[in-house]
């Protein structure tokens, strides 16, 4: 008798998930938690801990800040270097407002399509 195995939320998924739905998903997660995103120049550390929480909801590894940046300007966030001396993470993003609704909705897409 075979046994079948019920995935669950945190398993691994077989397909691979792109940078940018993790920080889609990020962007938006941010923003649920209250805090505002829209038009603010934030270090990209204040993003460190979202860009966690959402690797950890895709079952996938965190982002490098090389891979990060690159998925958030790839999304349409404004991202500039600063020097090294200036923070761990050396960069400071720009979302706009655009990218910032594009980003609840996609939480919310996805969030409620974990819930049903």
């Amino acid at each position: 008798m075979s046994e079948m195995r019920q995935e669950k939320l945190f398993d691994k998924q077989d397909e691979t998930v792109s940078d940018e739905r993790v920080v889609l998903y990020a962007l938006g997660e941010f923003q649920a938690r209250g805090k505002v995103l829209a038009e603010r120049d934030l270090p990209l550390d204040r993003l460190r801990g979202a860009l966690r929480r959402a690797t950890e909801s895709f079952g996938v590894e965190m982002l490098t800040d090389e891979r990060a940046v690159a998925a958030l300007i790839a999304t349409g966030a404004h991202v500039r270097r600063v020097p090294a001396f200036v923070a761990k993470h050396p960069f400071r993003v720009r979302v706009p407002p655009e990218v910032a609704a594009r980003a609840c909705e996609f939480y919310q897409e996805f969030t409620a399509g974990i819930q049903a």
